[in-house]
């Protein structure tokens, strides 16, 4: 994309395609114009770039009609009403007038919308596109955008993007992207030539392609070939920078310190110190009269032969004091021998110091992991209790509503109660009073007796009703209350004797607990207990049985019924002696097959606990026994 600008200063985003071989040598011959000092820009604002009937993005402007250089006035009906100028995607209004695209949405945008030209009320659906009316625009003659930059072609509207798109007079920016400047397509050469500041280059020492504004600070930092100066100030003035450091090692001026200087000697020797110079000067004195005394042009060789002798005279200063002084870099080698060899003593003891403490670090890590692997189990256990306990809650959250519910219609049943025993109240003490009257010998009284007895009547028999519903709600309630979903039952039995002596007297031979579940989605069950015993235990046992009852979901479930079941008589004394028995169900018993009716048929233990057993210890206290019964479900898969 390329952009011209607006009169307003805004830039117009226009298609900008690869130059043409055959344009690029049309902008290499042209002439060069020299550009004015205020070039005025293009009066076209940028286009929305989801134009619609397909007219490139960047040709449309954002808001009214073209703006664009007509060769001929355009008549009035190809003027918008609005901004009146040159419809752009035209839409024409049920009264006949025309409007561009934006200016149409603007004065739908507002409430209660109306046409500027007639005042009539306009409405959404009934606007609709003039295709035969944009087709007649865009054939209008137009002269170029770029026309205020000399361009002077002309062309139908829709051909204004495929000219631009060539055009050598049509502002652009740099085609390198960094640049931030614009110019005439035809200028680019020239820019790309000479001005621009991110144009490519060589660097002339080490001939590398990089951009301009790069190349000052290539040859300060890494040019490997720009020419440097020794840090030493000797005679090689000007030496590659990648043959420096090789330099550094040959510099006659360069300061020579004692190989054993890491041992402690400071001896050091620089061809700067002016006794060592006269002292070399004066012994190499001979060697330079002979040769400038046979060669008068040979000066500068002898000033090189004198730096030879100089440099040679360090070397020879630096083996005179490495024989000199041999046995006091020995001592220095020793006095820093012993001193690593104290540093290594020490270290061993800290080693060995570090090992002795070594096993017990193992066995305090292997106790640690041992603990964080117990810890993630437990972990691990907790989080699947809690998220038992979540959907236990859950479903407790469930049935307590409804025992909410429940409870409302139950008051409400005892609120009806009360008012109906208080309307029989009435009726009696008005019946009392009729009968007085009667006995007393009033005639009419015996004609009022009879309704009153009849309504007497009506009234109890609504109330037996409502006590009987308020019965089945209390019994409903505490079957709720002690409901359980997690598999065990603990079942409270009061009255012992009373309840034992009907057993005996065959009034009641046995009770069934209150269900429990093995979830709140699993199995329904419950127990049966024989106080005075069944078959082979009556008279001297208490039978204790279990029993499965049809449920809400057992199509989900998993039968026959598989669970390990657990029976217990709880010993309520402090020695806790409870007395228990468990079997695996039989799977091919009809006891533990999905019920077909309410329940299964019991089975269990007819010889539980003998009655002697039961009464003597202290498993009866306050005429009470608690009975408990688990089944067991870790192996219970979900329905």
């Amino acid at each position: 994309m390329s952009a011209g600008r607006s009169a307003d200063g805004r830039e117009v985003q226009i298609p900008l395609q690869q130059v043409a071989p055959s344009l690029a040598a049309s902008l290499s011959v042209a002439p060069p114009i020299t550009p004015p000092s205020h070039r005025p820009a293009n009066p076209w604002p940028s286009s929305d770039p989801a134009a619609s009937q397909g007219v490139p993005a960047g040709f449309l402007p954002l808001h009214g009609g073209f703006r664009d250089h007509f060769v001929e006035t355009p008549e009035a009906k190809y003027c918008c009403e609005v901004c009146r100028l040159v419809l752009c995607q035209p839409r024409q209004t049920e009264c006949g007038h025309r409007f561009c695209q934006s200016c149409i949405g603007n004065i739908l945008s507002q409430p209660n919308p109306v046409c500027p030209a007639d005042m009539e009320p306009l409405f959404k659906d009934k606007i609709f596109r003039d295709v035969c009316c944009h087709r007649e625009i865009m054939a209008l003659k137009v002269y170029c955008r770029s026309e205020v930059n000399g361009c002077q072609e002309q062309m139908s509207l829709h051909q204004i993007p495929d000219h631009l798109n060539v055009c050598p007079f049509f502002e652009v920016p740099c085609p390198l992207g960094k640049c931030k400047e614009r110019m005439m397509r035809k200028e680019i050469p020239d820019h790309l030539s000479w001005k621009c500041k991110h144009r490519e280059t060589t660097c002339e020492f080490c001939m590398t392609k990089m951009p301009l504004t790069d190349l000052q600070k290539h040859k300060e930092t890494v040019c490997p070939a720009f020419p440097v100066s020794c840090p030493n100030h000797c005679s090689f003035s000007s030496l590659p920078r990648s043959e420096l450091s090789s330099h550094q090692h040959d510099c006659p001026k360069a300061q020579v310190s004692c190989q054993f200087h890491r041992y402690g000697c400071t001896f050091k020797v620089s061809p700067h110190d002016p006794v060592y110079l006269l002292l070399r000067i004066s012994q190499c004195v001979t060697h330079v009269t002979y040769i400038l005394h046979y060669c008068t042009y040979c000066k500068y060789y002898a000033l090189d032969l004198l730096c030879f002798f100089v440099f040679q005279g360090l070397n020879q200063e630096m083996r005179q004091h490495e024989s000199t002084f041999a046995a006091e870099h020995l001592r220095m080698m020793a006095n820093r021998n012993s001193l690593l060899e104290n540093k290594v003593e020490d270290v061993k003891g800290e080693l060995l110091e570090r090992y002795k403490v070594l096993p017990a670090l193992s066995s305090r890590l292997s106790e640690l992991e041992n603990q964080n692997d117990e810890l993630r189990d437990k972990n691990r256990q907790m989080e699947q209790k809690l998220a038992t306990m979540q959907k236990l809650m859950s479903s407790h959250s469930e049935k307590l509503l409804e025992v909410e519910l429940e409870l409302r219609s139950l008051r409400l049943l005892r609120d009806e109660v009360e008012n109906l025993r208080g309307t029989l109240e009435n009726v009696r003490t008005r019946l009392n009073a009729l009968e007085q009257g009667g006995r007393s010998g009033t005639g009419s009284t015996t004609h009022t007796l009879a309704p009153l007895e009849t309504q007497l009547n009506r009234h109890d028999d609504m109330l037996s009703v409502h006590e009987i519903r308020l019965a089945d709600m209390d019994l409903r309630f505490q079957v709720l209350e002690t409901a359980s979903y997690n598999g065990t039952l603990i079942w409270k039995i009061r009255d012992y004797k009373r309840r034992k002596q009907e057993a005996v007297a065959a009034k009641t031979l046995s009770l069934y607990s209150q269900p429990f579940y093995t979830g709140y989605f699993g199995y329904k069950m419950c127990a049966r207990v024989y106080l005075n015993g069944d078959g082979m235990g009556k008279g001297t046992h208490l039978s204790l049985f279990f029993v499965v009852m049809r449920g809400e979901y057992d199509a989900l479930l998993p039968w026959p019924f598989k669970q390990k079941v657990t029976l217990m008589l709880m010993d309520q004394g402090p020695s806790r002696k409870h007395l228990g028995d468990a079997f695996k169900p039989d799977p091919n018993s009809s006891s533990f097959r999905r019920p077909a009716a309410e329940m299964n048929i019991a089975s269990g233990c007819p010889l539980f606990v003998s009655q002697s057993v039961l009464e003597t210890g202290s498993y009866i206290k306050d005429d009470t026994i608690f009975i408990k019964v688990t089944v067991d479900t870790s192996d219970l898969p979900d329905p």
